[in-house]
């Protein structure tokens, strides 16, 4: 900003941050077990069962997955652009996605409050994100409760960390490319830098 503000002449001073050493995040590496999602899920309501699955089986950040609609099913396919990167996606609705949506439709069916919106609170209105934060907080607290041996991992869970899950389940299963395609990263080197987090499968010397 300083140096825009330079460009702009309405200064002609130095930048202050010049010779500042930055600061890089450590990378993230916690990975949700099985056990971890099925515990916090097993205890939660059931917009968060829906908001969980849902972000879990697209791969997509919990933004974007509060934001899909019955208007981005399209011809067997849930259309999604990513809010952060504009970046196109058509998921296609067959499997455990294909149960998730007809489940989320049975829910949705038994409000008089119709939206379009694929996640949906209590009440039938479209679920928001500090709802979707006091709903998955509560039942970390109450599966760390009654799942006492995974409590530290459990309370370490964050909403978000679904996406890496997604990446590393699906790069197991199918490779780092189709885990990156998931994803919607441009580069395979992306997902594999920041969400890949259980390391390669190899096998031993012998």
């Amino acid at each position: 900003m300083w140096n825009h503000a330079r460009g702009w002449g309405y200064t002609d001073l130095p930048n202050p941050c010049e010779g500042i050493q930055g600061h890089s995040l450590a990378k993230r590496t916690v990975y949700i077990t099985d056990a971890v999602f099925s515990a916090v899920r097993m205890y939660g309501s059931a917009p968060l069962r829906d908001a969980m699955d849902l972000a879990y089986l697209t791969g997509q950040r919990p933004a974007d997955a509060l934001r899909m609609t019955e208007q981005d099913i399209i011809d067997g396919h849930l259309i999604i652009t990513q809010e952060k990167t504009k970046q196109p996606l058509r998921i296609t609705i067959t499997g455990e996605l294909a149960k998730l949506v007809e489940r989320i439709r049975a829910r949705k069916a038994t409000h008089k409050i119709v939206t379009g919106a694929l996640l949906t609170n209590i009440h039938g209105k479209r679920l928001t994100a500090p709802a979707l934060r006091t709903h998955f907080d509560a039942a970390k607290k109450r599966a760390s409760k009654h799942v006492p041996e995974l409590a530290q991992d459990i309370m370490a869970f964050w909403f978000y960390d679904l996406r890496a899950k997604a990446a590393d389940d699906t790069s197991d299963d199918r490779g780092d490319q189709a885990a990156s395609d998931l994803l919607g990263h441009d580069s395979v080197k992306t997902t594999q830098r920041h969400y890949l987090r259980r390391g390669k499968i190899v096998a031993p010397t012998k």
